[in-house]
């Protein structure tokens, strides 16, 4: 599984900051049996290498697994070695996208403006990441969209709630990066399945 059919599966990227390795097989498949195939342990998480290789062992062919708040090509290189296919960053540094993409991951970084994502395309970017959406309404991706090239997704991350996404779907978001409204530190597997079903029916509701 690639990022495009993960992607065309189910646009929401699970952000699990906070997962520990003990956790980690459990509340993963929470999320691919909700319906996930795409799960983000940020690496600053508790040893969170650990849980990505965890995941990407257990997951294999299910989903693609890889890293947030990725900063420098180094940690993106300790998250390949890891087993991670994906590296999501904050920010849009040039040369950690291409050392992603020379890695042969999918790399998706943060922009908040147009000059940052034209940059980050440049640069190899496979999608782009609305960061943080608080600061960036659904009528400012709408007007990004017209002017970025066709077929670019733009993903919305922080504070994303089941309730907020419809605004940003109506103006063109491909997709979406799911937090503390998803998975905090502590959630039972449960429970977190439980919210990804309510976010998955969110997607699906008109």
């Amino acid at each position: 599984m690639n990022l495009e059919t993960a992607f065309a599966a189910c646009p929401l990227v699970a952000i699990l900051r906070g997962l520990t390795p003990e956790e980690a097989i459990a509340v993963g498949e929470a999320l691919v049996d909700a319906g996930f195939t795409i799960l983000e342990v940020p690496l600053n998480s508790p040893r969170p290498l650990e849980s990505i290789a965890a995941l990407s062992r257990h997951l294999k062919g299910r989903a693609i697994v890889g890293a947030g708040t990725v900063l420098t090509a180094t940690a993106a290189e300790e998250v390949v070695a890891a087993g991670g296919e994906l590296i999501v960053m904050p920010h849009a540094d040039t040369a950690v996208i291409a050392r992603a993409k020379a890695l042969g991951a999918a790399c998706v970084p943060g922009i908040a403006t147009p000059t940052e994502a034209f940059a980050a395309l440049a640069a190899g970017a496979d999608a782009l990441k609305i960061f943080p959406a608080e600061l960036v309404a659904p009528k400012v991706v709408k007007a990004m969209l017209a002017v970025l090239p066709k077929g670019v997704k733009l993903l919305p991350v922080g504070g994303i709630t089941p309730e907020t996404m419809e605004p940003y779907r109506a103006a063109g978001a491909a997709g979406f990066g799911l937090g503390s409204a998803l998975y905090a530190p502590g959630t039972p597997p449960a429970e977190v399945g439980t919210r990804a079903r309510a976010f998955i029916a969110a997607l699906g509701a008109k």
